[in-house]
């Protein structure tokens, strides 16, 4: 079998959607040339809200709601918490009634397409469920890097069903968005409440802390196992500020509760970390690519603190000459963990690959694939980035592979394969 033709690519795609909005707190203020001894622009724009005659505070409210009330769900709610946010930098102590309240967190409040340039690199995992599903079904849960306005990246998601054999079914996405509250804790985590969503497409996660300020970029999920069977979905990412980058974790509660902290030690000031789901003789791991050109694997005794690690995987195919980097979380297979690659060739083009290490020493690579498994076809080079197909991870069924990737920095598209059909076209490392 050629390497090409180890994937069957499904007609399933998920598109951008620009009618998917989301409520987002807006700032303004003066250039720092123009604010001195006078008051901030925030209070300015409140007094003269606040200036103005019951009549047109009415109008006001009509046309907001009018507006806004068909595209969320719960924008009173979204609109006063955004108010309580505000209320202790600007003087409001004329807002007299809920209405002018509702005005006021409106004003510093932004509708955002969250997802109108690019919907891509995901990454799945299986849904936890008190209700085992059928045997020949896996429910899961899809999230997905959007691209909105000033190119800020946030995370949505999808969830979806696949089985019995290879149908893909991804479930109708809610035509609403809705921002979490986030209850912060110090610098380094906050804790983001998605009670409101009442589905998991209507959760949109936008960047909170300044970490995070040019956006939040290629979540990892993983089913993770800890050593006393507790289980959780964690999810590594990539927080960028306009500047530098660093690597941040987000761990579901319970689906409804997201811890999101910042990782710390000389190993996340990078991009591309993922978790293994368990521990490997007593330690936590993971993968990264710390160089920007090699895979390294990283082990640790804490979760979220990661100083040391070595390259495992470099650069041995014209496919991958410029870098190799991890996709996703490994997945263990009889063989050992499969670990599907991104490769970075000519023009800067990314194509997957796939590697299988040691189940107990994964710092040994078994084998690798000469050849990309999926790379960009004729009828799908273009896009937002050209020449790129990547992946934040993939899931295992018994002994098939459901493989979500991004076609061009635009869209995500799926693939299947058997785990033995990926195995046969790797070479000894």
């Amino acid at each position: 079998m050629n390497a090409a033709d180890v994937f069957t690519k499904l007609d399933v795609t998920l598109h951008p959607d620009a009618s998917r909005t989301v409520i987002r707190p807006f700032s303004f203020g003066y250039p720092e040339a123009f604010a001195k001894d006078r008051p901030t622009r925030a209070q300015a724009v409140v007094d003269r809200l606040l200036a103005l005659d019951d009549a047109m505070h009415q109008r006001m409210h009509r046309l907001l709601a009018d507006a806004m009330h068909p595209r969320h769900r719960n924008l009173e709610a979204v609109l006063l918490r955004r108010f309580e946010e505000v209320r202790g930098e600007i003087d409001v102590h004329r807002a007299r009634d809920h209405h002018e309240q509702l005005l006021i967190g409106a004003y510093f409040s932004q509708e955002y397409a969250f997802e109108s340039a690019a919907l891509f690199n995901p990454s799945i995992v299986t849904i936890p469920e008190d209700t085992p599903p059928r045997d020949d079904e896996t429910r899961f849960i899809l999230s997905l890097r959007g691209i909105g306005e000033g190119h800020i990246s946030s995370v949505t998601f999808r969830s979806g069903v696949w089985g019995p054999g290879d149908r893909l079914e991804i479930d109708p996405a809610s035509p609403h968005g809705v921002p979490p509250r986030v209850e912060p804790h110090d610098d380094n985590w906050v804790r983001l409440i998605c009670a409101d969503s009442q589905d998991v497409s209507e959760t949109v996660i936008f960047p909170v802390l300044p970490s995070q300020r040019n956006g939040i970029e290629d979540l990892r999920l993983v089913n993770f196992t800890d050593d006393d069977g507790t289980r959780s979905v964690i999810g590594t990412y990539t927080a960028f500020d306009g500047h530098e980058a660093r690597q941040e974790m987000m761990r579901g509660v319970d689906l409804r509760t997201v811890d999101m902290r910042a990782l710390t030690g000389a190993m996340t000031a990078y991009k591309g970390m993922a978790l293994f789901p368990r521990r490997i003789g007593g330690k936590f791991a993971m993968l990264g690519r710390q160089d920007s050109e090699n895979i390294w694997l990283l082990l640790s005794d804490d979760l979220h603190h990661w100083e040391t690690g070595a390259p495992i995987l470099r650069p041995k195919y014209p496919w991958e000459f410029v870098q190799i980097g991890n996709c996703g979380s490994p997945i263990e297979i009889d063989e050992g963990w499969l670990v599907f690659t991104h490769g970075v060739g000519m023009v800067r083009g990314y194509c997957i690959g796939a590697c299988l290490l040691d189940r107990d020493d994964p710092s040994r690579v078994i084998a690798r694939t000469p050849s990309p498994l999926l790379f960009p076809s004729n009828e799908q080079r273009g896009g937002y980035v050209p020449n790129v197909t990547y992946s934040c991870g993939g899931l295992l069924r018994g002994r098939r592979v459901l493989l979500p990737y991004a076609i061009g920095d635009s869209y995500t598209a799926f693939a299947v394969a058997e785990v033995a059909d990926i195995l046969s076209v790797m070479e000894p490392a």
